[in-house]
Parts: structure tokens; sequence; C-alpha cells
């Protein structure tokens, strides 16, 4: 008998664009923790006690039934009264809440099983601190402004505003549609029930949120209409226009439901989108902002759902471009971004976060993005309007990424406030030496080679496409010039891997890692040596079972329930995978994403985590979940989709008119179908099965000469072979 293994956060968590509200499971807000009701970065409600005669509920049960909206089942405990006890259970009470971007409502329904009238005091104590979400994270929560608290008993509202200097926050909470006459008083608002059997008693509760001089507006429909609602409706509109995904392999159905999910949880209401182009936050709940490398990776990831989802990463983050240099946030002229934060610390510039550009891997990452976003949608005029954001980066590379002129990117903060890491392992202690020392900098991350060697080369396809081809050739010169020193420098042949990064010194920081997986995603790694790293990723001290480990079990540091020493982390499975299918290692890439997916199935929903421990898999053994990871997580639930890439060998060329496949199908996963998948103009239906052990497939829907079947391995944009400008035509890119 198999057991059914559901790991989850013990909490329950609604969101919507900014505004999120993290409680306990019984809809309880305690105090203190980091649960709150969240917006533009401030805790407006720091904690919420539902109460009956002074007692505590029950619950029963509880959950979503939306991303945005969930419902709480509770029952009353045993409690005394005038006319004598009210035995437990003999209350029902339906706590149902839908947030949207103005604000939050909260329905409260009641029914009476018991065979007496009951008369009691409903009371709800709500308190709001109005910290800044950053304060809340670190545990270190410092009042600088006021606090006032006011009730108007004519409207029933309760109105809570925090005042400091020009910054301001507001949560007002009105009680309607009840029969009920509420008070207020001792910091809880009260309904004197007097409730007969078998009847019902209704309440509604707008919370309505207050942002410097403007008030938004909860939604006034009750919850149960909520599945009817304008945000409802965005979501099944997302939902419609991404790819359907069906097959026998249940498992990884529902990871790509949820995934789709996911990403319509996480949209950002970001000036210059709309509902079908957006922008995804980060993760709930600690990064529900906009995010420079985060967007861009999910770009990637979401290419083949919905290849329209990097215009909105691309014109928003493109807006944001650092145009001169700021040691306080870490900006050089031509930088991508990587967080923007809206909240007292960020206003008082308390924090760097205005935005804050510590990140060395997202100006590389937009060209990667910007090109591929071409060759999925085959739109010229993604690149005549972000070119000239592209060629700032490409200038931002050649001055500041590479900070001594030695050819490598290194990083290291100028900034009092700024991130001692700026790769995607962005933790303090992600970079360590063998003996488990923080490595000193400025550091030159092995990926971060492999992600300007990609963006070089697409670049100058780019600019072959539009006729200007000696751009094009420096730039595969400056590319091939990069490949052979990274491959001279960083490669050690003792161990047979390449190392984590150069330190300071430019001595060669030996420590065994996930990351050069990533420049077999890039392409950098001569296809002589990719075995010997694929071999040496898969090896057990990385390879956990539920994936390859962020870094050795053998390693001083590992701890694999640590952030980024020893965890497993599916996008950076995700990147693994398709850089081990890049260069034609098919059954480790299928392993990835089957054991990867498969430890998505013990958590709750199919909902892919942001991380999970490293612990080895046995048969007795299941995923464990990081404590404080973010769940939805964007990256996180778009590694199933480049899982899915990695399997079917998808390399877009919609400039050309062709879809090129490579697939492979692994036994976990017989058959798969895709409907509804857009390439370029067109949209296609296309089927996969095994076959006598052989992939076979066919175009069941849509013109079946736009897709072309071609090997993996031929899809390299740079062969040293070769000299810039060999490249036959066309050639594809994961």
């Amino acid at each position: 008998m198999s057991l059914k293994i559901a790991i989850g956060p013990p909490r329950l968590a609604i969101n919507h664009g900014i505004n999120f509200l993290v409680t306990e499971q019984d809809g309880q807000i305690e105090w203190p923790t980091h649960q709150g009701l969240y917006a533009s970065d401030t805790r407006l409600i720091s904690s919420w006690q539902l109460f009956a005669n002074g007692e505590s509920w029950d619950l029963l049960n509880s959950g979503n039934i939306a991303h945005f909206a969930a419902k709480i089942y509770l029952v009353n405990r045993a409690f005394a009264t005038e006319a004598g006890p009210v035995p437990a259970g003999d209350l029902g009470l339906i706590v149902g809440r839908a947030l949207d971007e103005g604000g939050l409502h909260e329905d409260l329904d009641l029914v009476n099983y018991g065979r007496d009238t009951i008369q009691f005091n409903l009371e709800l104590g709500i308190r709001s601190d109005f910290a800044d979400l950053f304060e809340v994270k670190a545990g270190a929560i410092v009042r600088r402004g006021r606090i006032v608290t006011e009730w108007d008993d004519r409207s029933s509202r309760l109105r809570t505003s925090y005042v400091n200097q020009d910054f301001r926050r507001e949560i007002a909470i009105a009680i309607r549609r009840t029969l009920t006459k509420p008070v207020y008083a001792n910091g809880r608002i009260s309904f004197d029930i007097k409730i007969e059997p078998g009847a019902t008693w209704h309440a509604c509760l707008l919370y309505d949120f207050g942002n410097d001089q403007t008030t938004s507006h909860a939604p006034r429909t009750c919850v149960d209409q909520s599945l009817q609602s304008k945000t409802a409706n965005r979501v099944v509109d997302w939902s419609r226009n991404a790819s359907e995904f069906s097959s026998s392999n249940d498992e990884f159905r529902q990871l790509y439901v949820q995934a789709i999910e996911d990403m319509a949880a996480l949209r950002l209401p970001i000036e210059g989108t709309d509902e079908l182009e957006y922008v995804p936050a980060a993760g709930l709940p600690w990064f529900m902002g906009l995010f420079g490398r985060d967007s861009l990776i999910a770009s990637l990831q979401n290419a083949l759902v919905y290849p329209d989802f990097a215009r909105g990463a691309l014109d928003v983050l493109g807006r944001s471009q650092a145009t001169s240099r700021d040691d306080y946030r870490d900006a050089e002229p031509g930088k991508i971004m990587h967080e923007l934060r809206i909240g007292e610390l960020a206003h008082f510039h308390l924090i760097p976060h205005t935005p804050y550009y510590g990140t060395a891997d997202a100006t590389p990452l937009y060209l990667i993005v910007l090109h591929n976003a071409w060759r999925c949608t085959g739109d010229a005029s993604l690149i005549d309007r972000h070119l000239e954001t592209a060629e700032k980066c490409l200038d931002w590379i050649d001055r500041y990424g590479d900070r001594d002129g030695d050819g490598f990117q290194e990083y290291e903060t100028r900034s009092k406030l700024g991130y001692e890491n700026q790769s995607w392992k962005d933790a303090a202690e992600a970079v360590v030496y063998p003996d488990g020392t923080p490595v000193k900098g400025p550091k030159a991350l092995c990926e971060l080679q492999g992600y300007v060697y990609d963006a070089w080369q697409r670049m100058a396809e780019i600019y072959d496409a539009k006729g200007d081809h000696d751009p094009a050739a420096k730039l595969r010169a400056k590319a091939k010039s990069l490949f052979d020193r990274f491959n001279d420098v960083f490669w050690d042949e003792a161990l047979g891997f390449y190392a984590f990064a150069l330190d300071g010194d430019k001595k060669p920081v030996l420590s065994i890692a996930s990351n050069p997986g990533h420049c077999l995603w890039s392409g950098i790694v001569p296809r002589e040596r990719a075995a010997k790293v694929v071999t040496r990723l898969m090896e057990p001290d990385m390879w956990s079972g539920w994936g390859i480990r962020t870094l050795s079990d053998r390693h001083p540091a590992y701890n694999p329930n640590s952030y980024q020493n020893g965890s497993v982390w599916p996008h950076d499975n995700g990147l693994i995978a398709l850089g081990f299918r890049r260069y034609g290692f098919f059954e480790e890439a299928a392993r990835i994403a089957g054991d990867v997916s498969g430890a998505a199935s013990y958590f709750m929903e199919h909902r892919m985590p942001e991380l999970y421990a490293g612990s080895a898999r046995t048969s007795t053994t299941f995923p464990v979940q990081y404590k404080r990871a973010n769940v939805p997580q964007a990256w996180a639930a778009g590694s199933c989709f480049a899982f899915l890439q990695a399997i079917i060998g998808f390399q877009p060329d919609a400039p050309n008119g062709k879809l090129y496949f490579d697939p492979k199908l692994p036994d976990w996963m017989p058959d798969l179908r895709l409907k509804n998948m857009r390439f370029g103009k067109h949209r296609l239906d296309i089927q996969f099965w095994l076959e006598n052990s052989a992939t076979q497939w066919k175009v069941t829907a849509g013109d079946p000469t736009l897709v072309v079947e071609r090997s993996c391995a031929s899809c390299d944009q740079l062969d040293v072979s070769r000299t810039p400008g060999e490249l036959s035509e066309p050639e594809a890119k994961y």
C-alpha cells in the first residue's frame, strides 16, 4: 500500500499582484510572526484573532478556492453564557476571503447547529503595525511613524493609519450586510449575536487599502461570487492563451496545470502591461515585487507555453535600465535592475531597492531573452523596440561587467547595503572555497561567463538578421576569445570539472557546485568535456535522487537544509537539464526531469516550491521542505516548462518559419500532447508517443510544414572549429 504524502508550509495564503495575506491554517494571524496582510511592501494587519465570548475557535478545514480566495471552516469551543453553557461544535463559522488589487473582502457566515437559541459576543481582534516587509523578514521592526485608529459608529468603519513624514499607509475596515450593529472597544470589533436553532448570520468586512493619498477599494461582492470576478476571468484568459498539455503521466500533467495557475497567480500590475502581457512577481511571500533575474528566467521557461510572455519583462526592465553610476544602488549605465521595492524603507532610501541593481547576470540574460523571444514569435519589431536597450547592455558588459579588463565578468558590491553575492546564488554564504570559508571578491562565477558568451552569440545573430554584419562578426570574435580563455582558465583537469569561480586574486575556486551545469546550457563547454561535466554532476555527492544539489555533500559547507549550500532548486535543475540535452545526454536530462517533477507530487497541490532539502532519496524517504521557501515561486513553477522543452528538444526559429523538435520521450512519460501551442502567428497541436522505444510525433492541428525534426546536437550557436560568420542557417537555440 502506498502512502500519499502532502508536504507544504503549514499556512494559508492568498495573493493578487503586490497584495497578499498569509495566515495560520485556521485563518488567524498570530503575533509575533511573519504572517499578515501586506500591500505595497507594508504589513497592514499584523494580528487577526476571532473569539466567541473570549474563546478561540477550532479549525475543521481550510483551503484555497483560487490563488486569490480561500475559505476556512471553524466550530466553536465550549463556552459559557448567561443562559448556560454552549457545547463545543454547536456553532459553525465559515470565513471566506477574496483579495484583489484594491483590498480584501471577508465574509463571516455563522450557523447554529444546536437545539437552543445562543446569544454571545463574536469578537474580532485586529492590530496593525505597518511594518516594512524587509524588517518583518529580518525580525527587526523599528517604529518610525505614528499609528492612529478611529472608529466611526455611524458607518461601522474602523480606520487605522500610519504616517511618517510624507509616507502614509492606511487600512479601513467597513462592516456591511449584517443586521447586527457592531461596536468597537478594547481593540476588538464585537457583534452581540442572538441566533436561533438552525438559523444563519452573515456579515461582510471590506478592507480598503490606503497608499499615500490614494485609497483603493475591496471587492464588494461576496466570496462565493469571486470565481466570476474580473480577477478570476483574467486567470481564465491567461490559461486559454497558454499551451495545453496532456499525458498519461498524470503527475506531470498536474504539475503542468499547477504551474500555469502559479504563473497567473504571480502576475504584477505593472504600468504598460495588460492581462496577457505582464511581469511575474518572483514568489510569495518575500518576493512579491519586480525582479530582473527572476522575470527573465521565467520568460525563457515559458517560451514553449506562451511565447509572448517575455514582452512584459523586456518592456518593464528596459524602462528601468540604469542610466548613471550610483554606488549606493550598485547601478551603472546600461545595467538591468535586480529588485524594486516601494515600502517605507525604500521611500526614505534606507535600503537601495529603488530599484537596486546588485545583480551580475540580469544584463546578459536580458539579451538572451530578447533573442529567444524573437526566435519564438518571429516579431522583428521586438528587436527594433529594444535594440537601444540591448546595445546599452552590451556596453555595460564590456565597461562594468568586466571590472578589471581581463575578459571575464566579475562582481563586487560598492554599496554599504549591497549584496555580497550577485549571481543567482545570492545568499551571503553561497560562494565558498573548498575549505568552506567565503570567497573573497571580486568574484568571477563560471556561469556568468557562459551567459555573456551566449548573449554575444545571440546578439550576433540579431545583427546579421538586420544586415549589420560588422558588429555581428566582432561579437562572434569576442565570443570565441571568451570560449578559449574560459576553457583554459576555469577548467581543472584533475577534477574533470570547471571551477565554481575565480576569486579576487584570480585563483580558481574548486568547490564542486551545480553552477557549471549552466555552462552546458550556455554552450561554452567544448563537446569533448561535456561528458565529464555531466558525469560529475550526476555523482552521488551531487545527485540527491530528487535533483542536483547546489553544493556537493562532501563539501565542509554542505547542509541539505541550507538556502543554497546543498539544497535542490528546481529552476537550477531545469537549466541543467536543458544543458544536458543540448550536448546529447538525453537519459541524464530525462532523469533530472523525472525525479525533480516527481518530487513535486509530494508537495501540496503538486505545487513546486522555490527549493527543498538536498537530503538523499531512499526507499523510505520523501522530499523535505525548506521552511521559508517561497510558494508559489515563478521560476520554480517554470521549471516544469523547462523540463518539457528538454524532453521534446524544442528549437524555435519563427523568423525563418520553422519549428524544430528533437523529441525523445522517457519511459516515465510514454506520450504527451501539446494543444494551442503558439509559434509565430500560428497555432499548432502536436502529439508525441513512444512506439517500440522510439519517439513518434505528428501535427494534429495547424500547418504541418512548419514543424521539422532535427537533432539538438546541430543547434550550437558557435562551433569553435569554425571561424566567425561560418554558421549555417537557420540555427536554433534553446
